[in-house]
Parts: C-alpha cells; sequence; structure tokens
C-alpha cells in the first residue's frame, strides 16, 4: 500500500485508509451480496470523498444501498487491510465542486486531468460521493465534540 507522507499520522475515522492510494468500496446489491471495486480516495477530517460515473454498476448499488465498506487495497482492488463500514450519499453543487479539487489536489493527473476528459469524452456525467462514518459512530463523534 503505498503511503502518502502527509497523511501517514493521519487521525480520525478514516485514518485507517487515508493513506492508501486505493480502496476497495464495496457496494451492496438489493440481495446484501457485497461487490468490491476498486477506487480512489482523498480524506477531509471525518468524510471521505471518491468518484464515479454515473452509469456505473456502483452507482447503481448507492442509489438503493447507502452503506459500503472501505479496505486498503492494490490497484486491482485486492484488499491490503480490514475494512470499516461508512455511509456513502451523492454530492452535488458546491459539495461537488469541493469534492472534486480535493481529488485532484491528491491526483492531479489522474483526477485533475484525464478521468474529467474521459468522462466528457464518452457523455457521462461524473459524480462525486461523500463517505462518512456509519451513524452509530457519528453520534459517539458529535457527543465527544460537545464535551
Amino acid at each position: 500500500m503505498a503511503v502518502r507522507p502527509d497523511q501517514a499520522g493521519a487521525r480520525g475515522y478514516f485514518a485507517p485508509v487515508s493513506g492508501a492510494t486505493y480502496v476497495q468500496l464495496t457496494t451492496f446489491r438489493r440481495d446484501g451480496r457485497g461487490v468490491p471495486t476498486p477506487v480512489h480516495l482523498v480524506v477531509d477530517g471525518e468524510t471521505a470523498f471518491f468518484r464515479t460515473w454515473d452509469v456505473t454498476g456502483k452507482a447503481k448499488r448507492l442509489r438503493h444501498t447507502p452503506a459500503v465498506r472501505i479496505a486498503p487495497a492494490t490497484f486491482r482492488g485486492r484488499p491490503l487491510g480490514p475494512a470499516i463500514p461508512a455511509q456513502a450519499h451523492l454530492l452535488d453543487g458546491p459539495a461537488a465542486d469541493h469534492a472534486a479539487r480535493l481529488l485532484a489536489a491528491r491526483h492531479p493527473v489522474l483526477h485533475g486531468r484525464l478521468i474529467p476528459w474521459y468522462h466528457r469524452l464518452r457523455g457521462w456525467t461524473t459524480q462525486q460521493y461523500q463517505l462518512d462514518p456509519p451513524p452509530s459512530r457519528q453520534h459517539r463523534v458529535v457527543a465527544a465534540l460537545m464535551l
């Protein structure tokens, strides 16, 4: 797993995957079976972001089941560590622009130039998703911040 030096000491819920170049994103079919896919991820505090295009299987699965699992992985999606649960939701407007800028800053050639160009060339709509800790974890984080 390639770890970026600026994120080696990351803290927070997504610290186990914050330094990984690729993560295995497991989305779930309606019948509950998991479908793993490698994606790039960028972590910003207690949230993480990834992108895909609108007609992918993972985008379709995320429309009905926001629960996912993520784990550090190889570029082919073989997990390199334990998976952690998360909740994904589609971003739009300024939030999507912010996620796109974070991804472009982390992966300047791929997400800054090549992937947006290729999506436009194919006529696909690029979608940014935000990952949050699962609801039970979110309540613990808010309670800890209030103390």
